[in-house]
């Protein structure tokens, strides 16, 4: 079955860390576009990082820079290492996959793009 996972949300205090995983499964990430994506509650859906397998660009959302840091160290998994966690982080964390988007046009029109791919996400609560 082809499908993105994700893993590594819970509960943290402000000020605290959480890596998050991406993994896929049935493909490979390679030539991809893969992006973390949050949703809060009564919020519209963000793009907050994206890495493209293709031509190396990344994405950051500037509520984010600095602080949050994608990577990926196999062609099955993508990471998103979050320092310095605040309450206004707290949302659902999904990762998306596409083919044609680089990181740039996934940050900026992702959350309305149709992706190839999405996770059922994975929950960050940070607590003040």
């Amino acid at each position: 079955e082809v499908q993105l996972v994700e893993s590594g949300g819970g509960l943290v205090q402000a000020g605290g860390s959480l890596r998050l995983s991406c993994a896929a499964s049935g493909f490979t990430f390679d030539g991809y576009t893969i992006g973390w994506f949050r949703q809060a509650p009564g919020k519209e859906r963000e793009a907050v990082s994206c890495i493209s397998k293709g031509d190396g660009s990344t994405y950051y959302a500037d509520s984010v820079k600095g602080r949050f840091t994608i990577s990926s160290d196999s062609a099955n998994t993508v990471y998103l290492q979050m320092n310095d966690l605040k309450p206004e982080d707290t949302a659902v964390y999904y990762c998306a996959a596409d083919y044609k988007l680089n990181a740039p046009a996934m940050g900026v029109f992702g959350h309305a793009y149709a992706m190839e791919y999405w996770g059922k996400g994975t929950l960050v609560t940070v607590s003040s």
